[in-house]
């Protein structure tokens, strides 16, 4: 069985096997809660709020996705030629 230690600051060392089998990574977050007179220690991941797609997003996203799926897009050659191109002038129709 694997023996962590706790340093001067309350840290605590997750023994290498038990890191590694969880994935873990320096930089990853970990919640710490107390069962009875355990600890328990779970991986978590943080997301940043900016980083968090609207509803509305999410749709265009998906749009995008589908469109891509089904052969429809454009390629980077091709945008660039047509905003070369200039502006078509249309008329509003009178009634």
């Amino acid at each position: 069985m694997p023996i962590g230690k706790i340093g001067q600051r309350r840290q605590v060392v997750i023994p290498k096997e038990i890191f590694d089998a969880l994935g873990l990574h320096t930089v990853d977050f970990v919640e710490v809660t107390q069962v009875k007179r355990t600890v328990v220690i779970k991986p978590r991941k943080i997301v940043d709020a900016d980083d968090v797609l609207t509803r509305a997003e999410e749709a265009i996203v998906r749009k995008g996705e589908a469109q891509l799926r089904r052969g429809e897009y454009v390629t980077l050659e091709d945008l660039e030629h047509d905003m070369d191109r200039p502006a078509v002038a249309r008329r509003r129709k009178t009634t």
